[in-house]
């Protein structure tokens, strides 16, 4: 009983319960505020579209200053701060998406509508201000905190991340579901109620839980030189002669997170502070291609160029095909458990044969997978035919005036429940919907395909992605983690805005075929980006597999290191 009371009153479970409850609350946001703009906007997906766009870029050219702005500050201020900013936020716009609620109509005849289309922007500006603050706690959380709490021992550190993405995994599928419930049989204002006291109350538990933690696990306050010094251990520097930059990383180390800085700091010119933020870009960037761990994260950043995922594309593209949306549900609850299959395998397979030839294994088991994937464009009922020219859609609407997008009834109750609203063809209603080619008709030989492919490749990618993140975490020095997994985010982000371009440039299901294969390609590319990385880093021991030091974990480290931990 005592060791059971001593686990749940731990700094580490305390860690979980906190992501537990922040996850929660983000992914129930997430799925909301886009039905919520998609059912204030007349159906239409353009605010929904706009609100992607704006987050991705965000992300895209801020991932390096959040992660900056970690580094130099203190480990409880950021967590409290981008805590209290991200459910702030949320709170905010789900007050304004109320009123909007309740006084659309009125809000339409003041001045020319344009005092809604103010309320527009507000709630997708303040929305884009939650997000960059959740990616802010996610750095220094998953990527900080948790390296901290874990200690020297990877093996516990590689059980944590594990917890951390089973955890992510469940709430992916419950709280969109949980959500979606509450507006399908309430209202959308009953959801925008729901979640604002959900985000009031998360946020004084995960408060309480932050300070918890960082009482219980006192070398959380040390952030200073001397900490820095001794993560040097687990830095996997390049060659020494080749960096010149030791100078830089030595500024970095000697510069206290409290705010000290020299006086002359403090004079600085107005041009100078403009040109601060572009010069932390820079440098970030130039940072994060200097690791060692380089390719692994591109390799990483490569698997966000894909359509075969479980977003409202795929899901959308397979409802075209007949399927319903109580069988996507399930097929999105199989996703969930072979990618929490994927968490477990990452834990065996680490023990086994060490951190860097599990992320080759389960590239290996990925790719695999998606040859199905790969092997159903080609199979009777898959729509593809090159000979429809991917822009028809496009075209069509611009020169023949057609409306925008628009959301069927009644079948858009739907989107409340499953959260798949069809981008391929602008509507809900299915492609093939013609009397000859029902959609009961389609032969489903090409689409089960597409799915188990997409299915069984979730044990590999999680497990891969699990890899990567303890790469970045054990070979990036504690005075850079931030801004290093801000431009890792940003990479991410970048990818996944040009899939979504991808799509919006041949959004008809005819196309859908080749977006698969262009999918594919760019995940065999980035698994040998990988592989590269490995290759450097192990040389002629690459498929030598043995069982590692589980503290030690010898075969993380790229050459270079002669560092022992």
């Amino acid at each position: 009983l005592g060791s059971v009371i001593a686990y749940f009153t731990s700094a580490k479970f305390l860690l979980y319960l906190g992501h537990a409850l922040s996850t929660w609350g983000d992914r129930m946001w997430h799925f909301a505020v886009s039905v919520f703009l998609v059912e204030l906007y007349g159906n239409s997906l353009l605010l929904t579209a706009v609100y992607g766009l704006v987050v991705a870029g965000s992300v895209l050219l801020l991932g390096a200053l959040i992660g900056d702005w970690v580094d130099k500050n203190s480990r409880l201020k950021v967590a409290q701060t981008s805590l209290v900013v991200q459910n702030s936020s949320v709170i905010l716009c789900g007050v304004i998406l109320m009123i909007i609620f309740l006084f659309k109509t009125q809000l339409l005849t003041l001045y020319h509508g344009w005092l809604l289309t103010l309320c527009y922007i507000l709630v997708i500006t303040i929305a884009n201000i939650a997000n960059l603050a959740s990616t802010a706690t996610a750095i220094t959380i998953q990527r900080d905190w948790i390296v901290v709490v874990a200690g020297e021992d990877r093996s516990k550190l590689a059980d944590m991340n594990a917890t951390i993405r089973r955890i992510d995994q469940l709430t992916n599928i419950l709280a969109p579901m949980a959500v979606g419930q509450i507006m399908t049989f309430g209202s959308p204002m009953i959801g925008c109620g729901f979640i604002s006291g959900w985000n009031l109350m998360s946020m004084c538990v995960e408060y309480l839980l932050l300070w918890k933690v960082y009482q219980k696990t006192p070398t959380l306050a040390h952030k200073s030189a001397k900490v820095e010094a001794s993560e040097l251990k687990q830095l996997n520097v390049k060659k020494e002669s080749d960096m010149k930059p030791a100078e830089g990383v030595q500024l970095i180390i000697e510069k206290d997170v409290t705010g000290f800085e020299p006086q002359q700091e403090k004079e600085v010119g107005c041009a100078a502070r403009i040109a601060e933020p572009f010069i932390t870009f820079r440098d970030g960037w130039v940072a994060y291609y200097n690791q060692p761990v380089f390719l692994a994260g591109m390799g990483l950043a490569f698997l966000y160029m894909t359509v075969l995922g479980f977003d409202c594309i795929t899901t959308g593209y397979a409802y075209t095909q007949g399927l319903s949306g109580s069988v996507l549900s399930l097929l999105m609850g199989a996703s969930a458990v072979t990618g929490i299959m994927g968490t477990v395998a990452f834990t065996w397979l680490r023990r086994k044969c060490g951190l860097i030839r599990t992320g080759l294994i389960s590239g290996v088991a990925q790719f695999a997978c998606l040859i199905l994937c790969a092997i159903s464009v080609f199979m009777p009922g898959s729509p593809m035919d090159l000979t429809v020219s991917p822009f028809a859609d496009i075209s069509a609407r611009l020169f023949e005036n057609e409306p925008l997008p628009t959301i069927a009834s009644p079948e858009s109750e739907m989107i409340f429940a499953t959260g798949m609203p069809n981008l391929l063809n602008g509507s809900i209603a299915p492609a093939n919907s013609d009397p000859e080619m029902s959609p009961e008709s389609v032969p489903l030989i090409s689409v089960s395909l597409l799915f188990a492919g997409v299915i069984a490749a979730r044990v590999g990618l999680w497990s891969f992605d699990l890899t990567v993140t303890q790469l970045l975490q054990e070979n990036v020095i504690e005075s850079e983690r931030g801004i290093i997994n801000g431009v890792q985010n940003s990479m991410n982000y970048l990818l996944d805005l040009l899939h979504f371009i991808m799509v919006i440039l041949a959004p008809n299901p005819e196309a859908f075929g080749l977006l698969v294969l262009i999918s594919v390609s760019f995940v065999a590319m980035g698994h040998i980006m990988y592989f590269r990385f490995a290759q450097k880093s192990l040389g002629k021991q690459l498929f030598v597999c043995h069982t590692p030091d589980p503290k030690a974990a010898p075969d993380s480290s790229p050459p270079g290191n002669t560092s022992t931990v």
